[in-house]
């Protein structure tokens, strides 16, 4: 799809441990939205994609899935963590791939707070 000149996407980045449940469940769900374009990043060093500085620098704004993500990219990058938005969206580590219940809590969660972005 092409977008307008008055048409902007929103570059997402989610993050969460492993980066093989959660954050790629969400990546799958969003990367279908028309005006997101959508990345997934995890913190461990075994990470399928670890995140990186240029990941977190492409991103408009970052959903970490829980609290210590946060925390840890505030250690990890001081500098980034001052810039960028990052939302915490409290969902803890006991789903599998998309889930139903994890699909479920990502979408409300993650639209109530892009559409609270928008105002």
């Amino acid at each position: 799809m092409i977008l307008s000149k008055t048409e902007q996407c929103t570059k997402v980045l989610f993050v969460c441990d492993a980066n093989r449940l959660r954050s790629p469940t969400a990546e799958a769900i969003f990367s279908r939205h028309p005006t997101l374009q959508v990345r997934s990043a995890g913190l461990s060093n075994e990470a399928t994609v670890p995140l990186s500085l240029d990941l977190l620098e492409w991103a408009d704004v970052i959903f970490v899935m829980e609290r210590r993500h946060r925390n840890i990219i505030h250690s990890r990058f001081k500098d980034i963590y001052q810039r960028k938005r990052i939302i915490c969206l409290y969902i803890p580590d006991e789903f599998e791939f998309m889930d139903p219940e994890l699909v479920q809590l990502l979408e409300e969660r993650v639209t109530r707070k892009l559409g609270d972005l928008k105002r």
